[in-house]
Protein backbone atom coordinates (compact mmCIF):
# COMPACT_ATOMS: atom_id res chain seq x y z
CA UNK A 1 0.00 0.00 0.00
CA UNK A 2 1.28 3.46 -0.84
CA UNK A 3 1.14 6.14 1.82
CA UNK A 4 1.90 9.45 0.10
CA UNK A 5 2.12 11.24 3.45
CA UNK A 6 5.36 9.35 4.13
CA UNK A 7 7.09 10.93 1.13
CA UNK A 8 9.40 13.72 2.23
CA UNK A 9 11.99 13.65 -0.57
CA UNK A 10 11.14 14.27 -4.20
CA UNK A 11 13.81 13.64 -6.82
CA UNK A 12 13.72 14.64 -10.49
CA UNK A 13 15.94 12.88 -13.00
CA UNK A 14 16.83 15.91 -15.15
CA UNK A 15 17.22 15.46 -18.86
CA UNK A 16 15.50 12.74 -20.86
CA UNK A 17 14.60 9.23 -19.72
CA UNK A 18 13.32 6.45 -21.94
CA UNK A 19 9.81 5.99 -20.55
CA UNK A 20 9.54 2.54 -22.10
CA UNK A 21 11.51 1.40 -19.05
CA UNK A 22 9.58 -0.31 -16.32
CA UNK A 23 10.22 -0.68 -12.61
CA UNK A 24 13.50 -2.57 -12.95
CA UNK A 25 14.93 -0.17 -15.54
CA UNK A 26 14.01 2.94 -13.56
CA UNK A 27 15.29 1.39 -10.31
CA UNK A 28 18.59 0.67 -12.07
CA UNK A 29 18.86 4.34 -13.08
CA UNK A 30 18.31 5.42 -9.48
CA UNK A 31 20.80 3.01 -7.96
CA UNK A 32 23.48 2.70 -10.65
CA UNK A 33 23.50 6.05 -12.43
CA UNK A 34 22.67 8.29 -9.48
CA UNK A 35 23.91 6.12 -6.60
CA UNK A 36 20.75 6.58 -4.53
CA UNK A 37 18.79 4.03 -2.54
CA UNK A 38 15.07 3.48 -3.05
CA UNK A 39 13.42 4.20 0.30
CA UNK A 40 9.91 4.67 1.66
CA UNK A 41 10.37 8.43 2.09
CA UNK A 42 11.44 9.10 -1.52
CA UNK A 43 9.70 9.50 -4.87
CA UNK A 44 11.77 9.51 -8.06
CA UNK A 45 10.33 11.22 -11.15
CA UNK A 46 11.31 10.70 -14.80
CA UNK A 47 10.29 12.44 -18.03
CA UNK A 48 10.83 11.44 -21.65
CA UNK A 49 11.12 13.60 -24.74
CA UNK A 50 7.37 14.14 -24.76
CA UNK A 51 6.88 16.47 -21.84
CA UNK A 52 3.18 15.77 -21.37
CA UNK A 53 3.86 12.56 -19.40
CA UNK A 54 6.02 11.48 -16.50
CA UNK A 55 6.70 8.32 -14.51
CA UNK A 56 7.31 8.07 -10.80
CA UNK A 57 8.98 5.28 -8.86
CA UNK A 58 8.23 4.71 -5.19
CA UNK A 59 9.36 1.94 -2.85
CA UNK A 60 6.59 1.02 -0.41
CA UNK A 61 8.63 -1.21 1.90
CA UNK A 62 7.39 -4.50 0.49
CA UNK A 63 7.53 -3.65 -3.22
CA UNK A 64 7.64 -0.96 -5.85
CA UNK A 65 4.90 1.34 -7.11
CA UNK A 66 5.12 2.72 -10.64
CA UNK A 67 3.15 5.94 -11.16
CA UNK A 68 2.28 7.45 -14.52
CA UNK A 69 0.79 10.86 -15.19
CA UNK A 70 -0.20 12.28 -18.56
CA UNK A 71 -1.52 15.79 -18.98
CA UNK A 72 -4.55 16.36 -21.20
CA UNK A 73 -3.35 19.83 -22.17
CA UNK A 74 0.05 21.44 -21.79
CA UNK A 75 3.40 20.08 -20.74
CA UNK A 76 5.50 19.63 -17.63
CA UNK A 77 8.20 22.26 -17.18
CA UNK A 78 10.94 19.66 -16.85
CA UNK A 79 14.56 20.66 -16.12
CA UNK A 80 16.61 19.54 -19.14
CA UNK A 81 19.98 21.06 -18.33
CA UNK A 82 21.96 17.90 -17.50
CA UNK A 83 21.62 14.24 -16.61
CA UNK A 84 21.57 14.85 -12.88
CA UNK A 85 19.31 14.03 -9.98
CA UNK A 86 17.76 17.11 -8.40
CA UNK A 87 15.95 17.08 -5.07
CA UNK A 88 12.79 19.18 -4.82
CA UNK A 89 10.99 20.53 -1.79
CA UNK A 90 7.26 19.94 -1.41
CA UNK A 91 6.36 23.33 -2.92
CA UNK A 92 8.49 22.80 -6.04
CA UNK A 93 7.01 19.31 -6.44
CA UNK A 94 3.50 20.78 -6.30
CA UNK A 95 4.46 23.42 -8.88
CA UNK A 96 5.86 20.74 -11.18
CA UNK A 97 2.68 18.66 -10.92
CA UNK A 98 0.64 21.79 -11.76
CA UNK A 99 2.70 22.40 -14.91
CA UNK A 100 4.68 25.33 -13.52
CA UNK A 101 8.43 25.95 -13.44
CA UNK A 102 10.04 24.41 -10.37
CA UNK A 103 12.11 27.52 -9.84
CA UNK A 104 9.82 30.50 -9.62
CA UNK A 105 11.35 33.92 -9.27
CA UNK A 106 8.25 35.04 -7.41
CA UNK A 107 5.34 32.99 -6.15
CA UNK A 108 1.84 34.41 -6.43
CA UNK A 109 -0.23 34.05 -3.30
CA UNK A 110 -3.97 33.71 -3.45
CA UNK A 111 -5.65 36.34 -1.33
CA UNK A 112 -9.05 36.30 0.20
CA UNK A 113 -11.54 38.91 -0.98
CA UNK A 114 -11.51 40.67 2.40
CA UNK A 115 -7.69 41.16 2.09
CA UNK A 116 -8.10 43.08 -1.17
CA UNK A 117 -10.01 46.01 0.30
Amino acid sequence: MMDASQISKYYVACGYTDLRRGIDGLAAIVTQQFGKELREDSLFLFCGRRTDRIKGLYYSGDGYVLLYKRLNNGAFQWPRTAAELRQLDARSFRWLMEGLQIEQAKAIQKRKAKDLF
